[in-house]
């Protein structure tokens, strides 16, 4: 059988191949693996089942919202992918679930696409957000937009990213102004954004006036006495519910890596060879979690409303550190489930897989050849088709995404193989999450 020799760096080193037959092609990826130090994830915290079932309750009930409109579930819904199926989230105001999802009168799309949850409550994050906003661990302490207002007592930087979306009028606090969906005044719109603090007190107040939520933080923090239960306990319990309840270490993949030959097909076996070696796809998707959890800039098309004091465009990491380098620059995702987590990139540019996969490889031609007609009808005249904007894009574009040579046709079918290799069959297996109702007596579906 005809043999073929690739030749490709593995941490530093220069390694011959035989890349494309059965036994050697599984040897080699063993050495990858090995070299790389990939592996399952480590064993997760243990949480108290009450905890988890009060984070299951919260991540589900709209009273979070300002406008008791909208959930933690609208953005992050166990049936899409632990995200909406947009390209750009729809936040207070509007009503349905996924594609079917509309706008309310006045308002405008959320800036970003919503993220995955899934693995997010592995040890090894240290950031969250598409701009890593939220940085740091336990021991060090968080970086946050909040500061020193940041409350203590939160148990992971998965507890410290639930603390924000409450606080975003675009996403769940809503505008001053505002009525919730039972005619009251929105009395979180009317607080100011520079008090965080006082936007998570008024929404513990909502939580207390419901004796099922007592009884379900009284499970959950035996001990505690309830004046002095913060928003902090709420945000821990929705950590320990997203941690347990999406985090999956079976893919294919995870077979394979735990010793499975036959776990996946010898094309994403190819694939996974190229993602690690020639087409250079781990040096920023790298490790166990598939991210460097740094933010790079890869000529992403710029669409939607923009964000802060850059819009209509959406710059990404400068927003945060003001430094040029971080211009157009976002936080690579985590590949772990990738392929049901579509749109693809910070903002949703790509409808399918593929053609995220063939921008990483061809950002220049994929920019200037970005087809907006595949955009939902509202997003299509925010596409940013400026030569100037996209020759600033390109003119700093992260260099890890240049190939000493193109890949062929067959090599980014391999890819995808591996790609599709990374979904765990219990991530499409989530309805049984969703409950029938909630404390606030709010509906759960729309």
């Amino acid at each position: 059988m005809k043999k073929t020799i690739s030749l490709f760096s593995l941490t530093g080193a220069a390694i011959l191949l035989l890349a494309f037959t059965g036994r050697e092609l599984d040897n080699a990826l063993r050495n990858i693996i090995q070299q790389k130090g990939l592996n399952q994830h480590a064993p997760l915290p243990g949480f108290s089942a009450a905890k988890v079932e009060l984070g299951r309750m919260l991540f589900f009930d709209k009273i979070l919202s300002g406008n008791k409109d909208i959930s933690c579930a609208t953005c992050h819904h166990p049936a899409l992918g632990s995200a909406d199926a947009l390209p750009l989230a729809i936040g207070v105001g509007g009503q349905g679930l996924g594609v079917e999802r509309q706008m309310g009168k006045g308002r405008e799309r959320i800036p970003r696409n919503s993220p995955d949850i899934f693995n997010r409550g592995a040890k090894e994050w240290h950031t969250m957000f598409w701009d890593n906003r939220v940085s740091g661990d336990i021991m060090a302490g968080y970086e946050s937009p909040a500061d020193e207002k940041l409350i203590d007592g939160l148990e992971s930087i998965l507890a410290v990213q639930a603390m924000f979306p409450v606080t975003s009028r675009d996403e769940m606090r809503g505008e001053i102004g505002d009525r919730t969906v039972k005619g009251e005044i929105n009395e979180l719109a009317l607080i100011s954004n520079a008090m965080p603090q006082v936007v998570w007190h008024r929404l513990m107040l909502r939580l207390k006036k419901i004796p099922k939520y007592i009884e379900l933080f009284e499970a959950a923090y035996p001990g505690v006495a309830l004046e002095d239960l913060g928003f902090q306990h709420a945000a821990n319990a929705i950590a320990a519910f997203e941690t347990e309840e999406f985090t999956f270490h079976d893919s294919p993949w995870d077979l394979y890596m735990d010793g499975v030959t036959n776990a996946i097909d010898e094309s994403a076996k190819r694939g996974a060879v190229l993602f690690y070696g020639k087409a250079n796809c781990s040096s920023c998707h790298s490790g166990n979690l598939m991210s460097d959890q740094q933010a790079h800039n890869i000529g992403v098309p710029q669409l939607g409303p923009g964000k802060g004091n850059s819009e209509p465009l959406d710059v990404g990491r400068y927003l945060e550190t003001g430094d040029q380098a971080d211009a157009f620059a976002f936080r690579t995702p985590s590949l772990k489930n990738t392929a049901i987590t579509g749109p693809w990139m910070h903002n949703g540019a790509y409808n399918t897989l593929e053609d995220a996969v063939r921008h990483h490889l061809d950002p220049k031609q994929y920019l200037q050849q970005y087809d907006a007609s595949k955009l939902p009808e509202e997003l299509r005249a925010t596409f940013q088709d400026n030569e100037e904007v996209k020759q600033r894009m390109l003119g700093q574009i992260d260099q890890r995404l240049k190939l000493e040579k193109p890949l062929a046709e067959q090599e980014i079918e391999n890819i995808l193989s591996f790609l599709y290799a990374l979904t765990d069959q219990s991530a499409l297996e989530l309805e049984h999450l969703v409950p029938t109702k909630v404390p606030s007596g709010l509906p759960v579906k729309d």
